[in-house]
């Protein structure tokens, strides 16, 4: 220890880190990672692909086939798509290009935490809006924070995380409308898009201040592998790229990233099928003595009535089984989010959450 150590910032020392406990546990269901292993012919594939890279060299440094691959999905072109290493990266390129010090971000309690996390590392100043008893976020409240704070960006995540729910087309729409008149840039969030029931009809606009992030973790089934990506006007990008390492996307990534999207097909089946025992674990959910709210992603909310929040995922911990714990959160006192899983996982999950509520 040497006599005097170097400080750290002081807006920094408040901070706690992002954690979602780890343990080795036969059903976990906390992190909403995709329950069901890759396609037998990507693993073929990738390992065929990993043979050929030459990983003494550095990577392709604006991963162009990752892009072009994106790109030809979405329905854009190369240069409004941007990749990094998982929707974090891409928060926090976002923050280092559009946010910082005397800058602002709103965000809607109770959100994905990342988004005020990245938000305060990199200095940006979070306002803090609040969503409804149904955890929708009102209107005339959003725009009227807006006109009171000017925050050059604001987050939405849709579906909403840890909630489930959606926000409407018609709030974006009117957010978009009220940041194209002051500057700022409206964030919205998709890690989950693809289990809506409806998709959403937004797109990226060269004219507006409207961009996307999204992820491979979910869908993709490609959590280990940390990839994100970001869907935004050309000058958008730009200014991403700026803030951006040289050579940040590993090789490895990359072609796991476009050999996944060849197997869109499979891969959608297995959201179908996830969506399935959404609906089913909802449904028997509904029958125990818990507060239940309906989810458009790949996991639910609930808060169990009788008994300790925290204490009842203790409980279930010690079966085996780990949800997230929800209790201490803003606005979710009590509340657990269970990620779906595999069919055996979720009954497993329910039978045992149902014994311990008797």
């Amino acid at each position: 220890m040497p006599n005097k150590k170097p400080m750290s910032r002081d807006d920094l020392t408040v901070l706690e880190g992002y954690h979602s406990p780890q343990f080795e546990v036969p059903v976990k269901l906390n992190t909403n990672e995709s329950p069901f292993p890759l396609p037998k012919n990507f693993k073929k594939e990738f390992n065929s692909e990993i043979k050929k890279l030459d990983l003494n060299r550095y990577p392709q440094r604006e991963a162009n086939e990752l892009c072009i691959s994106i790109a030809e999905k979405e329905s854009l072109n190369i240069n409004q798509v941007f990749a990094a290493n998982g929707s974090n990266e891409i928060i926090q390129s976002i923050f280092l290009a559009f946010g910082g010090n005397g800058r602002s971000v709103l965000i809607f309690e109770p959100t994905y935490a990342m988004h005020s996390q990245i938000a305060k590392i990199t200095g940006t100043r979070v306002i803090k809006g609040s969503r409804e008893s149904n955890f929708e976020v009102n209107k005339d409240e959003a725009l009227k924070l807006i006109e009171e704070e000017s925050p050059d960006i604001v987050f939405l995540c849709s579906p909403n995380n840890p909630t489930g729910n959606l926000e409407s087309e018609g709030l974006v729409n009117s957010i978009r409308s009220k940041l194209d008149e002051s500057g700022g840039l409206l964030v919205l969030d998709q890690a989950y898009e693809d289990f809506a029931e409806e998709p959403s009809t937004l797109t990226v606009d060269e004219k507006s201040n409207l961009i996307f992030v999204r992820t491979f973790s979910k869908v993709w089934s490609l959590a280990g592998i940390r990839l994100g990506y970001v869907l935004a006007p050309e000058w958008c990008i730009n200014e991403i790229r700026n803030v951006s390492l040289p050579y940040h996307l590993d090789s490895v990534k990359q072609k796991a990233g476009v050999l996944a999207l060849k197997h869109e097909t499979e891969m959608l089946l297995r959201v179908k099928e996830i969506k399935e025992e959404k609906n089913r674990v909802y449904e028997l959910l509904k029958s125990l003595p818990v507060d239940i709210w309906p989810s458009e992603a790949n996991f639910l909310l609930f808060r169990p009535k009788g008994i300790d929040g925290y204490k009842l995922w203790g409980d279930l911990l010690n079966e085996g089984i780990l949800l997230r714990d929800c209790s201490s959160w803003e606005n979710l006192e009590g509340c657990l989010r269970v990620t779906i899983g595999t069919p055996n996982e979720n009954t497993k999950f329910l039978e045992r959450l149902r014994e311990i509520l008797g």
